[in-house]
């Protein structure tokens, strides 16, 4: 829980009856490699904290699962819409790896927007993660799949890279397995000589 106040306090302070008052409001769960979290259609239930392992958010199109994003901790994640708007969610997230989450449920979680440090904390996280949403559209459309997964390489651990099967990350950057093969061969080449 020491983990999930530091990362709070990126976006602002947190008064002890407030961090109390949070703290309670969380529960932890464990959840153990390529166990869903989420479902596709079912109403996302929790905001999570992501302590420890590695996610995936993925969806279904004509029968092939094409990969959204990756959540790296520590990081909170939802889905959104789902959780929010209490709508049958878009996507599924997978944990890819043993996992450790906080979590809280949608009241909890409206309770907590009463608190001024809770509201300064989710409108800092939505503002950073909007901006991160951009960026990504920007990327695609406008550097090569090559550009895009050496920009990932610079901004990720490699240990959390290496749990991320080959088809998954070939699905998020657009392109077939075979081809995210040459492009990663080709950037340790590159980072050899």
């Amino acid at each position: 829980m020491r983990e999930f106040k530091r990362f709070i306090e990126k976006y602002t302070t947190v008064p002890d009856n407030e961090w109390n008052a949070i703290r309670q409001a969380f529960t932890q769960r464990e959840f153990t490699k390529n166990e869903i979290i989420l479902q596709e259609g079912e109403i996302c239930r929790h905001f999570y904290f992501l302590e420890s392992g590695l996610l995936r958010y993925f969806y279904n199109h004509d029968g092939k699962e094409v990969v959204k994003t990756f959540t790296f901790p520590p990081y909170c994640f939802t889905s959104e819409a789902s959780f929010i708007n209490r709508r049958p969610s878009l996507e599924n997230i997978q944990a890819l790896d043993d996992s450790t989450v906080w979590q809280t449920n949608y009241e909890q979680y409206r309770e907590l927007e009463k608190l001024s440090s809770w509201k300064r904390f989710t409108n800092g996280l939505l503002n950073e993660f909007d901006m991160f949403s951009k960026l990504m559209i920007i990327h695609l459309k406008s550097q090569t799949p090559e550009q895009r997964y050496s920009w990932l390489t610079q901004n990720y651990p490699p240990s959390l890279l290496q749990k991320i099967l080959q088809k998954d990350m070939a699905s998020f950057l657009g392109v077939a397995p075979q081809s995210f093969c040459r492009i990663k061969n080709k950037l340790q080449e590159k980072a050899k000589s």
